[in-house]
């Protein structure tokens, strides 16, 4: 291995508001899709309810408070040494219902005051516009991106973004995972496509559901060219990237039809949507697809055009795990896991939540899309779920996720010395927070600790762990210590 990491590689972490912030209902905020998910486990699903219920447990309400703390939160994030912090803007905080005349003064201040916070320490700010954060009102009125209306409500979110933080914010990520709509079937928490009172989001698929989220994602994707647009109008200094669920899928076997389904899934999961992002178009195989499952999506006559010059300039993507398909049920061994299920890979190591763990597979995946795509590549998230141990003296000693991200940190390097652009990596959950997909706080990803111990007086205690002062040190070293 000879290539180093860039002298001006982006290290940092990554958040999201819904999971992050807590305070859904202060200072002028609206409801967001979040704000109606109660808390689940990974046995036990989260589920949507029309209205907040008594009793309840809501994991956005809360979260880990970085709305009353986000300084000290800050400060440590600096503490660590980071370039670059990754974090959403809530759309209720800026527009409480998404199609409000004008924006909520205190959510635009609020941001204000992050991003000076980042500033302060040279930290800098990549902000994702959408991260499963949809107002509710508009599902309930529009029926989320459903709705082309909902797209003009978009970019005029966006062009208040823009214009508000011009001198603040110039990295900007669009859709969070955009593909993840279409991956799970049915798009509530990601494009505010409606759902039943009491289902579970992941609630059973129907063609009616696949057809609605191959419609909110045709949508969505004319919003973000519409977003880069917009940015780069305003300032051309505006780096705008999508942002793609990575997962890397294998082969069990040999057999050509083994091959042949692993490709067929590469495809679907992770470039149908990376294609129209980063060349402008829909590839051929998406067409195919939609014959053969009828799928009828609403275009409108400008919609390639719109594609075809709002490409992003940057692409940014999750890595947690890989998958493994087969043709061969007798060779075939099931695993279950968080937001994941199929055909068990015996070569790997599972998480806690049922996630393969597999370095290679960053490496192989970084391959595939820098040849595809010949761009800036970024990895926004990436971690592992554990159930971490405070020790008698207060210590966590992960050693565990330090094992993980050493491994991941390796392979970065390795792409880089196969010569793959990659500009930056913000692990996911720099600061533990409550899960998206189960709502719980237990599914720790962070450096740092929230022992969320007392509700009622919002009192949070922040713990580093073993793994803040290793990735500190990797920090330092730009990546060449990771003993």
């Amino acid at each position: 291995m000879t290539e180093k990491f860039p002298k001006n590689f982006l290290w940092g972490g990554a958040t999201a508001a819904n999971q992050i912030e807590g305070a859904w209902d202060v200072d002028g905020k609206g409801v967001s899709v979040q704000d109606l998910l109660t808390g689940g486990t990974l046995e036990k699903p989260r589920h949507f309810t029309a209205k907040v219920e008594e009793g309840a447990y809501y994991p956005s309400h809360t979260a880990s408070d970085f709305y009353h703390h986000y300084k000290e939160d800050i400060k440590l994030l600096a503490d660590m040494g980071y370039k670059v912090y990754r974090l959403s803007i809530n759309w209720t905080r800026i527009f409480p219902n998404g199609d409000d005349e004008k924006p909520n003064q205190a959510g635009i201040d609020f941001y204000h005051k992050v991003f000076q916070e980042c500033h302060k320490y040279g930290i800098e700010p990549l902000v994702t516009i959408s991260h499963y954060e949809v107002p509710y009102h508009l599902t309930e009125a529009y029926g989320g991106f459903l709705n082309r209306k909902v797209i003009d409500f978009f970019e005029n979110y966006c062009r208040v973004l823009f214009e508000s933080y011009k001198d603040e914010v110039h990295l900007w990520l669009t859709f969070n995972e955009i593909n993840t709509a279409l991956m799970f079937g049915g798009g509530y928490i990601q494009a505010g496509v409606p759902v039943k009172d009491g289902d579970s989001i992941f609630a059973p698929v129907s063609h009616d559901k696949v057809q609605n989220a191959y419609q909110a994602v045709h949508n969505q994707l004319v919003a973000s060219a519409k977003a880069v647009q917009l940015a780069h109008e305003i300032n051309p200094e505006n780096k705008v990237g999508c942002m793609i669920a990575g997962s890397e899928v294998y082969p069990l076997t040999a057999d050509p039809k083994d091959v042949l389904m692993a490709q067929q899934q590469m495809e679907m999961n992770n470039f149908y949507c990376g294609d129209v992002h980063v060349r402008g178009a829909y590839p051929a195989f998406a067409k195919k697809y939609w014959r053969e499952h009828d799928i009828k999506s609403d275009m409108d006559p400008s919609d390639a055009e719109t594609l075809k010059n709002g490409t992003v300039d940057f692409y940014s993507f999750s890595y947690y795990s890989s998958g493994a398909v087969t043709i061969h049920p007798e060779k075939q061994e099931k695993v279950n896991g968080n937001m994941s299920s199929g055909t068990k890979n015996p070569y790997l190591k599972y998480s806690d939540w049922g996630w393969s763990m597999d370095p290679e597979g960053l490496r192989i995946y970084l391959n595939q899309v820098y040849q595809r795509y010949q761009l800036p590549l970024m990895i926004v998230e990436n971690g592992l779920g554990a159930y971490d141990k405070v020790e008698k003296d207060g210590s966590i000693n992960d050693d565990y996720r330090i094992d993980y991200l050493r491994g991941h940190v390796v392979a970065m390097k390795e792409a880089i010395d196969d010569g793959v652009d990659l500009i930056g990596y913000t692990p996911w959950g720099c600061i533990d927070l409550a899960s998206a997909s189960t709502g719980q706080m237990s599914k720790r990803y962070g450096f740092i600790y929230v022992n969320r111990h007392d509700d009622q007086t919002g009192d949070y205690a922040r713990t580093p762990k073993k793994s803040f002062y290793w990735y500190k040190k990797v920090i330092e070293s730009n990546g060449e210590d990771l003993d």
